[in-house]
């Protein structure tokens, strides 16, 4: 009955739990049909019954694009400036090119995930672990290698993509296919761009190119001394053992990088100045927190010089410093010291450097909350930029002409849930902030290259998504979609109930969502399961936008129990004080 495997484990627990309480209660039985009420409440059954969603990628000329889902089947949409939609290319005759390189049908209703070239001449396709190029005229697809593609960085101009081949670093024309190895004494466990933090590993290249596309910032990764990490999996026959390098709490050698810049031309290795580094990102325990790239590091325009944070092992210590590119001089600019946890921003990293105007843009919690800092690069404080209550939780954009910073804000509206982010614009020097994106909700935004426009995605957890095209001063320009949930609904889905409790001090409220039975009876009374994550990363709700399942939460509610998650104080959203009262406590 239940097609997807993982939940096989799940229903066992619910089983032992629903039964125990059903004994204990002498309550009636959970029923075949309770379950199956339950599974049409998990994601694969209720994703696909809403429709409309807006998931935007921008293309270099204020044009975006997104993959609708509709009833009748998907659409591939561009949609210009005006709000005006096109297809995005001929399905029927892309389908019918597809399905000649895959050697069998594919429907032109039901096309595959997909992604659109920036000129939006060719769209590439994702089936199982292959891949196919097609021209959006739909004369001819070709299968594309799936893997190089996924182990390599493509430069800025994209002429050139670096990869890693036995432990050196190398560089392949794209239109050519030519290759060049950049770096020579790369050895085992002692590479040139290896990404292995231990707990996170994949055979990617870490490195980010110089605009020019003529540099590129990377290191050399010494983990000879790391302790050895194993796993052993089963299956029929033999298992197999896996081994790699994993450094742990307490270790006294961990995993090390020297930072290098290579001029791919010559091509040369320049050594930074310096001791090495840990193996840390500001956001994590890692080199790339966030999507695919190298967080902490950022190149001047000119590509003559490289800002980059040296994070200390137990997250207490930020340096930001600069290299010269060319001979591998390293400055101090900037320290600062927590006796917590330092972060460079919620989710993705706030500082930026601005050599053009010789200055940086800062983050810290100094103040209680996470707010952004103006300073020179000599280190000196300008001036604090955002104030009050509230965390400026990811800088978006910065308009260094008119030395304004698009970021998004949680916290700064009163009366509202805390976990909304909404978009702001503010000065360097602090003055006039601006809200625009005024909606009481959650908001994910998507900002234009240009930086004229952005896709506002607005949505509660009660409420489905809105998208509207929007200017850089907030106007509505048009409505993208609206999420149609009717089908959902009919299926008697019923939304969480959002709530706000007082913490453990009497005073500070959490906020959270409620699950019920859609079948609930107010004359009984229903056990609670509290579905909590621990971890400090963040809560146990998750994002607030609209979602038509939230993990198991509604199912598990379905078989008699009333489901709570409730964001704690512990959590990087809210303020530090809120951390520091729940360190106390411990």
């Amino acid at each position: 009955m239940f097609r997807n495997p993982t939940w096989k484990y799940a229903l066992l627990l619910m089983v032992c739990c629903a039964s125990a309480i059903a004994i204990a209660q002498q309550s009636p039985t959970v029923t075949a049909d309770d379950y199956a009420r339950a599974e049409k409440f998990l994601g694969y059954s209720a994703n696909p019954l809403v429709y409309g969603i807006v998931k935007p990628t921008w293309l270099p000329d204020d044009r975006f694009w997104y993959r609708k889902n509709t009833p009748e089947g998907i659409q591939f949409v561009i949609v210009d400036a005006k709000g005006a939609h096109t297809p995005a290319f001929d399905h029927a005759k892309v389908a019918t090119a597809l399905s000649t390189a895959v050697g069998r049908p594919v429907d032109a209703q039901k096309l595959p995930m997909g992604d659109l070239a920036d000129d939006a001449q060719s769209v590439t396709f994702t089936m199982g672990p292959r891949k196919f190029k097609c021209d959006v005229q739909g004369t001819k697809c070709e299968a594309v290698n799936a893997d190089r593609a996924k182990n390599e960085v493509v430069s800025p101009d994209k002429k050139k993509a670096a990869f890693i081949r036995d432990w050196n670093l190398w560089v392949r024309d794209v239109a050519t296919g030519q290759e060049t190895q950049l770096t020579r004494d790369g050895v085992k466990d002692y590479g040139y761009a290896t990404d292995n933090a231990g707990w996170i590993r994949s055979d990617r290249p870490i490195l980010v190119w110089s605009p020019d596309s003529k540099k590129i910032a990377t290191f050399q990764q010494d983990q000879r001394k790391t302790g050895e990490m194993y796993l052993v999996s089963t299956a029929v026959g033999h298992p197999k053992l896996e081994q790699w390098k994993y450094p742990l709490p307490g270790d006294v050698d961990v995993t090390m990088i020297e930072r290098v810049v290579i001029d791919v031309d010559s091509p040369k290795v320049v050594r930074f100045q310096m001791p090495p580094d840990q193996h840390r990102g500001s956001l994590c325990d890692h080199l790339v927190c966030r999507g695919t790239e190298w967080d902490d590091v950022q190149w001047s325009p000119d590509g003559s010089k490289v800002a980059f944070l040296s994070t200390s092992r137990d997250h207490k210590q930020e340096n930001l410093r600069i290299a010269d590119a060319n001979t591998g001089a390293v400055r101090d600019v900037l320290e600062e010291k927590v006796p917590t946890y330092y972060e460079s921003g919620n989710g993705a990293v706030n500082w930026r450097y601005l050599p053009n105007s010789n200055e940086i843009i800062w983050y810290s919690e100094r103040d209680n909350w996470g707010q952004l800092y103006l300073y020179d690069l000599n280190g000196k404080l300008k001036n604090q930029i955002t104030t009050g209550e509230g965390q400026a939780a990811q800088v978006l954009r910065v308009d260094e002409k008119a030395r304004t910073i698009y970021f998004l804000g949680l916290g700064k509206e009163k009366g509202r849930d805390p976990y909304f982010p909404h978009l702001y614009r503010i000065g360097f020097d602090g003055k006039n902030q601006q809200l625009l994106t005024p909606e009481d909700a959650n908001h994910d935004i998507a900002l234009s290259k240009s930086g004229k426009y952005f896709v506002d995605s607005y949505s509660k957890p009660d409420s489905p998504q809105i998208a509207l095209l929007r200017d850089e001063n907030g106007k509505p320009d048009a409505t993208i979609e609206k999420a149609d949930i009717s089908k959902l609904v009919a299926t008697g889905w019923k939304p969480p109930i959002p709530i706000v409790v007082k913490a453990r001090d009497g005073a500070t409220d959490l906020y959270g969502l409620m699950f019920q039975p859609t079948k609930l009876d107010p004359s009984k009374k229903y056990p609670i399961v509290n579905h909590v994550y621990p971890g400090p990363q963040g809560g146990s709700v998750g994002t607030r936008a609209f979602s038509p399942a939230r993990g198991d939460a509604q199912a598990l509610a379905e078989l008699g129990f009333v489901v709570v998650e409730i964001d704690g104080m512990g959590n990087p959203s809210r303020s530090k004080k809120l951390c520091s009262f729940l360190d106390s406590i411990f």
